[in-house]
């Protein structure tokens, strides 16, 4: 399958582990040497209509990709911000997000 990164503009990226809503596709990283896609860039929201600054951008690398659908990007990102990547125990879930 091949997917154009117009085609990948409309598509909303939601993180599975936290139902996070991250935005939509803004540019890609590529590795020139290998010619590949090594993430794909959601740029930062701004704060304030830009004038406190913005947000910091979310690098997505191609790894975390679980499914490409239709409409939506699903992923799943592998960060020590994120509790429920590091436990597939739906106790463990719940008691870190309720306490």
């Amino acid at each position: 399958m091949t997917c154009s990164l117009e085609s990948m503009k409309i598509k909303e990226v939601i993180d599975i582990a936290t139902g996070e809503r991250l935005g939509y596709i803004d540019d890609v990283q590529m590795n020139l040497d290998t010619s590949t896609v090594d993430a794909l860039v959601i740029y930062g929201r701004g704060r304030l209509f830009g004038l406190l600054g913005k947000e910091e951008d979310v690098v997505i690398p191609c790894a975390e990709i679980e499914v490409i659908g239709e409409d939506v990007l699903l992923i799943r990102r592998k960060t020590k911000n994120n509790p429920a990547v590091y436990t597939n125990n739906r106790k463990n879930i719940f008691r870190s997000l309720f306490g």
